[in-house]
């Protein structure tokens, strides 16, 4: 397990490591990360946590030490779907995901992923079929997905892997978070605040 890279915004056009392989359709985000964890403050040791549920049977993915360490989560349809909580992806960020590839992510899942820097790339169903068969079969396989080149390799092999034109491009010039650019602009920050009435006594 992993603690967060800096949330300084940066570019990401290509992201290696070893995959976890999660099978099943409509994985919601109370299996990823469970109710009772949304009273932290901080979304510090959340990691600890994730899929916490899910792995009180044998031989969950999160518990094979074949893929402890992995940066890339595979998934099936509509990852990440059921409630908004920011905190699916965070505590997945905090147990090590840098990238996910899926056939396709629930919507308000996407936009938190983006918002942390997370790359979510589609893939269509056969080819995720194959690769998570390749990956199970081959547990420290390295795979390298390219957000520049919208595909995955992995061995000789490779997929096509996309995500939408505007999402990639704020990936590939670091504008993905919005935050760190607003935190650049120091003196626009001022000078905006000066001109607002309810700050000034106006």
């Amino acid at each position: 397990m992993t603690q967060p890279a800096s949330t300084a915004s940066s570019i990401r056009k290509c992201i290696s490591g070893r995959v976890v392989p999660i099978r099943g359709n409509d994985i919601d985000t109370d299996r990823i990360i469970p109710a009772r964890y949304l009273r932290t403050v901080t979304f510090d040791g959340l990691g600890e946590h994730v899929f916490e549920d899910d792995r009180v049977a044998e031989g969950h993915p999160f518990d094979n030490s074949s893929y402890a360490g992995a940066a890339i989560l595979l998934a099936n349809d509509n990852f990440g779907c059921g409630s908004s909580r920011e905190h699916a992806p965070q505590a997945l960020l905090r147990w090590g995901i840098q990238v996910f590839v899926a056939e396709s992510f629930a919507e308000i899942f996407f936009g938190n992923c983006v918002s942390l820097g997370l790359p979510c790339l589609q893939a269509s169903a056969a080819d995720v079929d194959r690769l998570m068969a390749r990956i199970e079969a081959e547990p420290t396989l390295v795979m390298q997905c390219d957000i520049e080149a919208q595909e995955v390799r992995f061995g000789a092999d490779r997929i096509a892997a996309t995500t939408p034109a505007g999402t990639r491009q704020q990936f590939l010039d670091g504008s993905w978070d919005a935050l760190a650019q607003l935190l650049d602009e120091p003196a626009a920050i001022e000078a905006a605040a000066a001109r607002l009435p309810y700050l000034n006594g106006f």
